[in-house]
């Protein structure tokens, strides 16, 4: 790892509590919510590592934290990785691909070191990936990723942050393929960042997501781009990447872990669906 810019965080104080403490409290009450696993984290030195990819959700702790809380429950379970490589979709007002391959990402916990000689690995396989910070400045998606990685595993996994914009099979295979090609020999996890339905009744966004679950559970990333084209997941491109690069680096199976909404914090006319995965060998 080496110097370089720093991106700083845009949704502490808002999507999460702005100080270590606060933000500490906050992440354990995820874990120890009646919707998240009920226990906190313990990373196990000698685990298997047979998670290659995962699936989380990126709205607000209060709303999704819970959810995302089982995928890395699971995680520190398995083992500590060299490495989070995290996809996320655009929400920014930057429109470009991106991909930061030096410095660090900062939270109120500490900063989160890029994996730099993994980073511009993966970047020569995107030559028309933006690459720095500056893209990357007001992106909440992958945000919402880095301070559930820190708590789990402190400085001792660093990242490489992706975001892709186009929600097609060509992009999606394309960044697949170039974090496979350059993580083997590496033991990352790769962590795709997507919502489910958004502001659709509760008993549709629940019969909606159920149809896209079932494409992440077949391990199908084609699947998932092509079929109901008019269903608003939002990251359908970050997750059918991480499946194809999973898929290369060994994954034979995906596991559906927690499902659910923003209606089961805050009841309304319109929510917002919320899945955790994960994908191993």
């Amino acid at each position: 790892m080496s110097s370089g810019p720093v991106r700083l965080p845009s949704l502490a104080g808002q999507w999460y509590a702005a100080n270590a403490a606060a933000l500490e409290r906050e992440i354990e009450a995820c874990y120890l919510d009646a919707r998240g696993p009920g226990a906190l984290p313990t990373v196990n030195p000698d685990g298997e590592r047979s998670i290659i990819g995962l699936v989380s959700p990126h709205a607000g702790y209060t709303f999704s934290g819970a959810i995302a809380a089982h995928a890395f429950l699971r995680l520190a379970q398995d083992g500590v990785p060299e490495a989070a490589i995290i996809i996320g979709p655009r929400h920014s007002y930057d429109s470009r691909p991106a991909i930061q391959t030096s410095g660090c990402w900062r939270t109120p916990l500490g900063d989160a070191a890029i994996h730099d000689e993994l980073a511009r690995s993966i970047a020569a396989g995107l030559p028309d990936f933006t690459d720095g910070s500056e893209a990357f400045a007001d992106e909440n998606t992958l945000e919402l990723q880095v301070p559930l990685l820190q708590h789990v595993y402190g400085e001792a996994c660093p990242i490489v942050p992706i975001r892709v914009v186009r929600q097609d099979w060509a992009e999606s295979k394309r960044v697949g393929d170039a974090v496979a090609e350059a993580a083997r020999g590496t033991d990352v996890v790769i962590i795709a960042s997507t919502d489910m339905t958004h502001h659709e009744p509760a008993r549709v966004v629940e019969a909606q997501d159920r149809i896209l679950i079932e494409l992440m559970a077949s391990m199908d990333p084609e699947g998932l781009l092509r079929t109901r084209p008019d269903i608003s997941m939002c990251g359908r491109g970050a997750v059918a990447g991480m499946l194809v690069a999973a898929s290369q680096l060994g994954a034979t199976r995906a596991e559906i872990l927690k499902y659910g909404h923003s209606g089961e914090v805050i009841p309304a006319p319109g929510v917002v669906g919320y899945v955790s995965a994960a994908v191993s060998r």
